[in-house]
């Protein structure tokens, strides 16, 4: 079975999304801070251990303050995907809004050279658009929905594209993230009891078939007792002899080249305003 990890490189962007008035508060931004500082180094030394490749999101704005990270990536022979340019919502976006996100993150990527085949929403917060802009700004997957929990093709009316899913289960954030403002989350688990439960579920993914797909964040999954976790999911994944941890784009290209991979149509949900009359 497939085994995807990704990290979204985020830096400051989820908290000054939330107001730039944080920018003034400091030791906000040196915990945003400690991703490109401390969490990218040490994450890629454990990925090089065990030869592990990896997905790397990155918001263009967060590639522009600290391009040197995005660099250190790519020398380690990750991928980096798209993950808009603010981090703001495309739900809270609108279509012309939305649409300068993903040409503002495409411009910031293409400094550091990077060509994006594969695009994540800030906070999973897809549009119904979003998939449809995936496709005509030429990438081949998406990883933001979850129907699923396997790799399939979504139809697009401009052309198919992957859909890798993830879940809040598999996202380091619902596990360690605390900042008491803005309020982005009050958790601080055990690194232990994290790992035991990803292994849970990688074992399961394996009887079911799935595609594992982790999301985790340099700013937390770096700190030190958080990366032995993540050691310990890697460790049990290699101990099983059939998981094969590969990076989001080779997953996709797997699943778009095969004739058998479930199909589905991007089909926005209508819902009666006299069932559901509020907005």
């Amino acid at each position: 079975m497939d085994a995807v990890l990704t990290f979204a490189l985020d830096g400051e962007t989820p908290v000054l999304a939330a107001g730039r008035r944080y920018a003034e508060h400091a030791s906000v931004m040196s915990h945003q801070g400690f991703e490109a500082q401390v969490g990218v180094p040490r994450l890629l030394r454990l990925l090089g251990e065990y030869s592990i490749p990896a997905t790397f999101f990155v918001p263009g704005f967060a590639a522009d303050r600290a391009p040197a990270m995005v660099d250190l990536v790519l020398e380690a022979g990750h991928e980096i995907a798209h993950h808009s340019y603010a981090h703001r919502r495309p739900t809270d976006l609108s279509d012309v809004e939305d649409r300068h996100e993903f040409e503002r993150g495409f411009e910031a990527l293409a400094r550091r050279g990077v060509q994006p085949v594969g695009y994540r929403a800030p906070m999973w917060s897809a549009a119904w658009r979003t998939v449809e802009l995936v496709s005509e700004f030429g990438m081949i997957y998406d990883s933001s929905l979850m129907d699923d929990d396997t790799t399939y093709v979504m139809q697009t009316s401009a052309g198919d594209i992957a859909e890798i899913p993830p879940h809040w289960s598999l996202d380091d954030w619902e596990q360690y993230a605390y900042l008491p403002e803005p309020h982005l989350g009050y958790c601080v688990n055990d690194p232990a009891a994290i790992a035991n439960m990803w292994t849970s579920e990688l074992t399961a993914m394996r009887r079911h078939g799935g595609t594992f797909v982790l999301t985790a964040h340099a700013f937390l999954s770096g700190r030190a007792g958080r990366v032995e976790g993540l050691r310990k999911v890697i460790e049990a994944g290699l101990d099983f002899g059939d998981v094969a941890f590969r990076k989001a784009e080779d997953v996709a290209r797997s699943a778009l080249g095969d004739g058998a991979a479930d199909r589905r149509k991007n089909e926005r949900i209508d819902v009666d305003s006299a069932i559901y009359p509020e907005w």
